[in-house]
C-alpha cells in the first residue's frame, strides 16, 4: 500500500519534529495532542525551524509555506480514520501508548498501519494492545527530527512484510536511512549510548573528573560533538533514567544498573536543559557545571 496521509498523535519535540519532516516531504499530516494550544505552540515550532532552514539555504521559501499548509491541526481520533499511517510520539509510557492504542483503534479502518516512535518498549507487547499486530511496527526517530538522519525500523513478532516494506519506502521517501533493529530493549541507538552516558555518570559520581573534564574528555579525545553529561541534559535525565531501567529490567544485567547519582538529580527535579538544570546549570547566560 502506499502512504499519502499521516497521523501523528502527540505534539511534543518529537512529534513536532516528525510533522515538520512528513510534510516537507509533501506528506498531509494530521497532527494532536492533549489540548489546541500545545498544537499551537507546534506550529509555531515547526514554522520557526523552517525559516531557520530558508535562512541556511537548505529549503526555500515556497517549501516552507507548502510545508505548512499541509499539517491540519485535529482534536479527536475519529479524524484519523482517512490516515494511511498513524504514528504514536507521546509520553515513554507503556501504559499510556496502550490506552492510547485502545482508543485509537476503533477509529482506524483496517488497512491502516499504526507506528510508535517509543526508544526502548517492546513493540511486539504494544502491538499486541492493538486489533492489528500485523500492521504495527516501530519508528523510532532520531532527536531532533529535522535534523538527524537515521530511522531505526523494528518489527514485533507479528509485523507483516507488506507493512515493514511500506514503512520502510515512507521513511526512505523523507529522505532519511532506515536501520533495523531486532525487537530487543532499547534497540540499537540507545542501546549503544544510555551506558555510555551511564558510565560517564558514573565516572563523575566516583570522582574520576568534573562535569567540565568529562565532557572536554569526550569531546575533544574521541571527537564526540557533544559531551556525555551535556548530552543527558540535552536528552532529559529522566530520559536517561527510564531508558537505563528499561534496559536494566528487559536485559536483567547488572552492566546497565542505572548510576545513583543520575537516580539523585531526577529526584532533586534536575532533569536538564528543560528545568534549567542537570549537570550544568542554564538559568544564565553561559550553562555552568553543577559539580
Amino acid at each position: 500500500m502506499d502512504v499519502r496521509k499521516v497521523g501523528i498523535i502527540g505534539a511534543g519535540h518529537m512529534g513536532t519534529g516528525i510533522a515538520h519532516v512528513c510534510a516537507l516531504a509533501g506528506y498531509d499530516v494530521l497532527l494532536k495532542d492533549v489540548s489546541s494550544e500545545v498544537v499551537e505552540h507546534a506550529l509555531a515550532t515547526i514554522n520557526g525551524n523552517m525559516a531557520k532552514q530558508v535562512r541556511k539555504g537548505r529549503i526555500t521559501e515556497e517549501q516552507r509555506r507548502a510545508a505548512l499548509q499541509k499539517i491540519h491541526p485535529v482534536d479527536t481520533l475519529e479524524a484519523f480514520a482517512e490516515c494511511d499511517l498513524v504514528m504514536e510520539a507521546i509520553t515513554e509510557s507503556e501504559e499510556a501508548k496502550r490506552r492510547l492504542f485502545a482508543e485509537l483503534c476503533p477509529h482506524l479502518p483496517p488497512a491502516t498501519i499504526i507506528g510508535t516512535n517509543t526508544s526502548s518498549l517492546s513493540i511486539t507487547r504494544l502491538a499486541a494492545s492493538t486489533d492489528r499486530p500485523e500492521k504495527f511496527m516501530g519508528i523510532h526517530f532520531m532527536n531532533p527530527a529535522p535534523l538527524m538522519e537515521l530511522v531505526e525500523l523494528i518489527r514485533g513478532i507479528a509485523t507483516s512484510d507488506e507493512t515493514f516494506h511500506t514503512v520502510r519506502e515512507f521513511v526512505i521517501s523523507l529522505g532519511k536511512t532506515p536501520a533495523v533493529a531486532e525487537d530487543f530493549p532499547a534497540f540499537i541507538v540507545n542501546r549503544i549510548l544510555l551506558p555510555m552516558i551511564n558510565e560517564a555518570i558514573y565516572t563523575l559520581y566516583e570522582g574520576v573528573g568534573t562535569v567540565e573534564a568529562i565532557d572536554t574528555a569526550m569531546k575533544l579525545g574521541a571527537h564526540h560533538p557533544m559531551g556525555p553529561l551535556e548530552l543527558a541534559d540535552f536528552i532529559g535525565l529522566d530520559t536517561c533514567l527510564n531508558l537505563m531501567q528499561v534496559l536494566y529490567e528487559g536485559l536483567a544485567d547488572s552492566k546497565y544498573r542505572p548510576c545513583p547519582l543520575l537516580v539523585k538529580y531526577v529526584d532533586a527535579g534536575w532533569l536538564g536543559r528543560k528545568t534549567k538544570r542537570g549537570f550544568y546549570d542554564y538559568r544564565g547566560e553561559k550553562p555552568v557545571p553543577t559539580r
